[in-house]
């Protein structure tokens, strides 16, 4: 009976066993419900196939998604106190740092790296709104102008991906002094005379976009992302009436003038190169005109041949008559 101790009953215990399934396999659309695979739905740019819904990125994975090959340069970013107002809600403002850090993998909610953006030079920022909303704290704030700053250096275009809930209420009025100190930034672009596009991703509201992300020469929009400064339903509350049906998304509010265009995600990095080159005025290169066929060029010399002939017909008989 050891054969059933030792092989069978272990066999059947295991098939019983419940297995340990990762919870992030699948991804449910938010808008449809749909069941996406997480391989699928990273393969499309996490866009949702069907519903055509724009989920949350990671910053790296847009930076590899916008530059040329995926190839880009992080640049360094100031390094800033961690805890200047000694914050403490639920809790401490370090443990929640080093939690998002450990979340995310970065220092803070802004990246900034340079690189090739369809063979053009290019800076641009990222938030991730994984890192505690995308706040705009004194980090995101110096990570910011560092940006700019790499771009009047570079003499590069600036493209901002925005996306926070606003100012970081954990430090108070440091976060608060970022809205003007990155404006200035804005203004040191347009005296070098660099373009500065915006990108509005789901959700854009706060402070940042009351600063920087409204500031922009050309404002573009992911479909159906959340930008305005105080949430619908706060609004709402307020003026104590119900809003539009698409109040704050993007379809919205470029009919109503507050952004130039509504772009698909796949689109995002050809749409921005054709802008900056339009506004950098660099030159475009035709494509060669096609060689024509045998038969194209056949057909017009058998017509001149044919225009040519009763002419020359006319003027030999006019020769003959001339000679009788």
């Amino acid at each position: 009976m050891n054969w059933i101790n030792n092989l069978v009953r272990p066999k059947i215990r295991n098939l019983l066993q419940k297995r340990d399934v990762p919870e992030n396999l699948w991804i449910k659309c938010p808008e449809t419900g749909e069941m996406v695979f997480h391989r699928d739905l990273e393969a499309n740019q996490w866009v949702v196939p069907k519903s055509g819904v724009h989920m949350r990125i990671p910053g790296r994975k847009r930076l590899e998604l916008f530059f040329d090959d995926g190839a880009f340069e992080l640049v360094k970013t100031p390094e800033v106190t961690q805890d200047p107002l000694k914050f403490r809600d639920e809790k401490r403002y370090t443990d929640r740092l080093r939690d998002a850090r450990a979340k995310t993998g970065q220092e803070d909610a802004v990246l900034v790296a340079t690189g090739a953006l369809k063979g053009m030079p290019m800076t641009a920022a990222v938030q991730d709104f994984a890192f505690m909303g995308g706040s705009l704290g004194m980090a995101a704030g110096e990570a910011v102008l560092a940006g700019m700053e790499a771009a009047v250096a570079r003499k590069t275009p600036f493209v901002m991906f925005a996306a926070s809930g606003g100012a970081r209420m954990q430090e108070g009025i440091l976060s608060l002094m970022q809205m003007p100190r990155t404006t200035v930034g804005v203004q040191m672009l347009r005296e070098a005379g660099l373009p500065y596009i915006v990108v509005l991703t789901n959700p854009t509201t706060g402070g940042v976009t009351a600063s920087y992300a409204m500031l922009g020469d050309v404002h573009m929009a992911e479909p159906g992302a959340l930008i305005g400064f105080a949430g619908p339903r706060v609004i709402e509350q307020t003026i104590r009436e119900k809003l539009p049906e698409g109040f704050q998304r993007s379809e919205y509010l470029h009919d109503h003038g507050m952004v130039d265009m509504v772009v698909h995600r796949h689109d995002l990095p050809e749409t921005v190169a054709r802008v900056c080159a339009l506004l950098m005025k660099t030159p475009v290169t035709a494509p060669e005109p096609a060689e024509l066929d045998d038969t194209e060029t056949a057909a017009p010399e058998t017509e001149a041949e044919a225009a040519t002939s009763p002419t020359e017909g006319a003027a030999e008989g006019g020769k003959a008559s001339s000679a009788a």
